[in-house]
């Protein structure tokens, strides 16, 4: 698969499979994160790899959202340096995560599984279930597994509407 196809795939899924996740494929995935640039190549990030169900059913009720207990893995994508402010005002860590968690989630479809970004969770809460530092900042927690259900039509604005050429209009 090319990765212009792989990107057409992908899409935020909400149901698994009880089907678990070879570990060859979980070392490959992770190895994209690991591959993925970042601000000075510090790759300030750590990444915590959630198979515990008790675990996973914790970070459900902290986010909100209980479908993800249904995967057999959930990802949490970990700042450790959350203060590093780029030239451009932009925090270091957003950019560097979300590249990186973007890599895992992109590989992870290329393989046949499936990915939803969670950003919307209690940070406290998530952080005291993870063991997490109060210096560090989760940007995002996202379940992994093989899909149980089938992608809707995706509906995205046109070209035209998202881009201009010069100057902002």
């Amino acid at each position: 698969m090319d990765v212009f196809e792989t990107i057409k795939k992908r899409y935020s899924v909400r149901s698994f499979q009880q089907k678990s996740v070879p570990e060859k494929t979980l070392e490959k995935i992770l190895e994209a994160g690991r591959l993925a640039p970042s601000a000075h190549n510090a790759q300030d990030w750590k990444f915590i790899v959630v198979q515990d169900e008790r675990t996973k059913q914790s970070l459900g009720e902290a986010a909100g959202q209980n479908f993800i207990t249904e995967a057999p893995i959930v990802i949490a994508a970990v700042s450790t340096n959350p203060k590093h402010i780029l030239s451009s005002g932009n925090p270091a860590y957003a950019i560097d995560l979300a590249i990186a968690t973007e890599h895992m989630m992109l590989a992870a479809t290329d393989e046949g599984l499936g990915t939803c970004w969670i950003g919307a969770f209690d940070q406290q809460g998530c952080k005291k279930i993870l063991d997490v530092p109060d210096k560090y900042k989760i940007l995002a927690l996202f379940p992994l597994g093989y899909p149980a259900d089938q992608p809707s039509p995706k509906d995205r604005k046109p070209l035209k509407e998202i881009i201009s050429y010069e100057k902002f209009s």
